[in-house]
């Protein structure tokens, strides 16, 4: 139905067999029907297109395909061989639609090959071609000066001699002194089809193949990382000339992690220091951060429950936006454990016990913590519930935020007691064991100094 089109640009060229239709469509929250299904009905009501060469359906993205394979060589014919290999293998797969590739043939040629005739007649193949050309095209013979217009004379075959590529059989080829021989003669001639373009990387040829996802539920990660793990190191085993590397979606999405990748350890180093800052001491830190796996549980189950329980009506996979929703999350979870180990370390402070004061800590930061997670968590919920298409791109963010909190929650109340529990029995062990030692490398005192001492703690335990 067009009641979800705004309006539509059509476009004939750059070449006059060549075009494209641009439909702009209402907001998803108006028209309610996501634009991957509208391209499925396009396309499922064009059907096939006799002798069309490339017909190609989907949304517009400035991060490219879902999926885009470079593929480039110096030896030209195994690359051509692995090109077709790959894009076969990509047709039959039913998670991918639009195969393309950049590789596309030009237009109709006539290449003219001469005979052994021709060269024994001091003929060369651009005398021959420069006949055929003013022949069949034209050639400029006078130009005329009339008023201000300069007027240009061509002279060519009539269009009944030139409308048909037979005609170029019975053509006369000039030799000289007048003499004249019919091009079959002369030359013979195939039609192949010419070269568009070229494009090269690394002084290489390369030819880039294309290819959408078939519908919302597949995701472009999982694909592309079959591709490179498995599917395209079979193929090109048999090429060993041919190079290949990922472009589009996933060489933005490497882009953008590797630059997360390099600052977020920065990030880490500066939050350690600072905390150990704070506390004045270098275990505490480490507890906070041994928090952080954790958290990235509660991610992934929450795109779990989003895709798989009808929470939302539209599919969203973990992104390179559930990642950044990672890193604003550790913010979060890290404030929390501060405010626990804090109130931890002042009940310490102020004579308590390990024990009373570990269970101080927990009582008194539970509403704290507790309304904390809640608030952060209710204020996400209109996002995670919002169809618009502007709210798609941080949905996965808010999903990561949201139930990474829910779950860090927990982990902060529960886990982080017993992991401090752990690291003090630990650290008593080692003592011990330090005092033990220190003591047995001590001087030994005669045996009458000690003996009356282990009889009376003998008495001790007896009494006891």
């Amino acid at each position: 139905s067009l009641d979800i089109v705004k309006y539509s640009l059509k476009k004939l060229g750059p070449n006059s067999y060549s075009g494209n239709i641009s439909l702009i469509l209402l907001e998803s929250d108006v028209r309610k029907i996501k634009s991957i299904d509208i391209t499925n009905k396009i396309r499922a009501a064009v059907g096939d297109i006799p002798n069309a060469e490339q017909v190609t359906f989907g949304a517009a993205s400035v991060f490219g395909k879902a999926v885009s394979i470079s593929l480039s060589s110096q030896n030209k014919s195994e690359l051509s061989a692995a090109v077709s290999v790959v894009k076969q293998t990509l047709q039959d797969m039913s998670e991918l639609k639009d195969v393309v590739d950049n590789n596309a043939p030009g237009l109709r040629e006539v290449n003219i090959k001469l005979k052994d005739k021709a060269y024994t007649l001091g003929l060369t193949e651009q005398v021959v071609l420069k006949q055929v050309r003013d022949g069949f095209f034209g050639s400029e013979v006078q130009r005329v000066q009339r008023g201000r217009d300069e007027i240009r004379i061509w002279v060519r075959y009539d269009i009944a001699d030139r409308s048909s590529l037979s005609n170029l059989d019975q053509m006369r080829v000039q030799v000289g002194n007048g003499v004249s021989f019919p091009f079959s003669e002369l030359a013979t001639y195939r039609i192949e089809r010419g070269v568009v373009s070229l494009y090269h990387l690394d002084g290489k040829r390369e030819v880039r193949i294309d290819a959408d996802v078939s519908s919302d539920q597949v995701s472009a990660a999982d694909i592309t990382s079959d591709l490179e793990g498995v599917i395209l190191p079979q193929i090109l085993a048999a090429y060993p000339s041919v190079d290949s590397r990922f472009v589009g979606q996933k060489l933005q999405q490497e882009k953008t992690t590797g630059s997360i990748g390099k600052v977020f350890p920065i990030i880490l180093i500066i939050m350690l220091i600072i905390i150990a800052i704070a506390f004045k001491a270098y275990a505490q830190p480490i507890i906070v951060v041994l928090l952080l796996p954790f958290g990235i549980i509660g991610v992934g189950w929450g795109h779990w429950l989003i895709d798989n329980l009808g929470i939302s009506e539209i599919p969203v996979q973990v992104s390179l936006l559930s990642g950044l929703g990672i890193i604003a999350l550790i913010g979060i979870m890290v404030n929390d454990a501060l405010v626990f180990v804090a109130a931890f370390n002042q009940y310490l402070q102020e004579g308590a016990s390990f024990t009373k004061a570990l269970y101080k800590a927990g009582l008194s930061r539970y509403r704290p913590i507790i309304l904390t997670s809640i608030t952060t968590i209710v204020g996400l919920l209109p996002i995670l519930w919002e169809t618009s298409f502007q709210a798609q791109f941080l949905k996965p963010m808010a999903i990561a935020i949201a139930f990474g909190l829910l779950f860090v929650t927990v982990i902060i109340l529960i886990l982080l007691p017993i992991i401090i529990v752990f690291y003090n029995n630990i650290k008593r062990s080692i003592y011990a064991s330090y005092e033990y030692l220190w003591n047995a490398n001590k001087e030994v005192k005669p045996r009458e100094y000690y003996e009356p001492a282990v009889e009376e703690l003998k008495d001790a335990k007896v009494e006891e």
